[in-house]
């Protein structure tokens, strides 16, 4: 848990048994451990040079308290960082002014493989400092989602995550559960029919677009620094997130899931009815004599509940209806 300050395994054993015995000779901490002496001695050095225990002439150590020692370590940590914050600044500054002018190979570089491309992906998304921003298709080459450990450690920084995501996207398994848990984090996710390539930018300084596959059957990207190009991606990205729709949850608890805004105009009761029987595995005919109604009507609801919740197929309509709670019982 210490280590993050500097704190060795043992460092940290030995402090916690002088908090809880006080007094205590590098004998007893070593019975006490189970630890040779000789580490026992390192760690009890370390712990006296930077503050946190101190000796007595009889050779016994006390641990200081955490409040003010381990206080005083964090706070000179957090100084430490935030000179590296300054730092990555200014050289940030000296690397685009470098960049200005520089040739087409210095904008843009190719990364070939999987195990490169997934090395950059992260990479793009640990440099980014006020947002990423990315379009998802499918296949996943790289990286699934639920992979992506980047993600979490920028949102803990502060970092603002949109997506667009391709709608086939939603079929690909687990991809909803991945969905549910990345808006509980706060990352802003919208839906489209068809999205032109896979993206990820980070702030208006880096960009990865994927390349066609190498004739060795390997797949390429272009990692892209700031350029006329990566301008024009950025536009793109824009442009596709006002004209896409929202993804957001529905439901309560563990049972919210994801599901597409589907306007001011949700089914019916006889709708839910018609959901119902349909995702129960009645035939169409069966369902509409069931209901008193004719064919062509039940088409005709099927139709429309396809265009609010914007899908193409009834098996994504079914899918649908199941997360937004639109067929969750028959109706009395």
């Amino acid at each position: 848990m210490l280590d993050v300050l500097g704190l060795e395994p043992d460092d940290e054993r030995v402090y916690r048994a002088l908090l809880g015995q006080p007094n205590s000779s590098a004998v007893t901490l070593a019975d006490l451990l189970s630890l040779r002496r000789a580490r026992v001695d390192t760690a009890l050095s370390r712990l006296t040079e930077w503050g946190l225990a101190t000796r007595s002439a009889d050779e016994r150590f006390t641990a200081a308290p955490p409040a003010m020692a381990l206080g005083a370590l964090i706070s000179q940590r957090r100084d430490g960082l935030r000179m590296a914050e300054h730092a990555l600044v200014a050289f940030a500054e000296e690397h685009r002014a470098a960049m200005t002018g520089s040739s087409i190979s210095d904008l843009i570089e190719v990364v070939t493989g999987v195990d490169a491309i997934r090395h950059r992906f992260l990479q793009v998304q640990q440099a980014a400092r006020t947002q990423v921003r990315s379009f998802i298709t499918a296949p996943f080459v790289a990286l699934p989602p639920d992979e992506n450990t980047a993600e979490p450690m920028a949102l803990d920084r502060g970092v603002l995550f949109r997506a667009v995501l391709d709608r086939a996207v939603l079929a690909e398994p687990g991809i909803v559960r991945d969905a549910v848990d990345s808006l509980r984090n706060g990352v802003q996710l919208r839906v489209t029919d068809h999205l032109p390539m896979k993206l990820v930018l980070a702030d208006a300084h880096l960009g990865l677009v994927p390349l066609a596959v190498t004739p060795a059957g390997e797949p390429g990207a272009a990692l892209l620094h700031r350029s006329g190009l990566l301008d024009a991606l950025d536009a793109l990205f824009e442009t596709v997130w006002r004209t896409a729709r929202p993804l957001e949850l529905s439901g309560t608890g563990a049972e919210s899931e994801a599901v597409v805004e589907a306007g001011p105009q949700g089914p019916t009761e006889l709708d839910r009815r018609i959901l119902a029987l349909l995702l129960a595995g009645l035939t169409d005919q069966t369902a509409a004599t069931q209901l008193g109604l004719s064919p062509r009507t039940l088409h005709r609801r099927l139709r429309r509940l396809m265009d609010v919740a914007g899908v193409q197929t009834r098996m994504q309509l079914g899918a649908f209806a199941v997360r937004s709670g639109w067929a969750e019982h028959l109706p009395a």
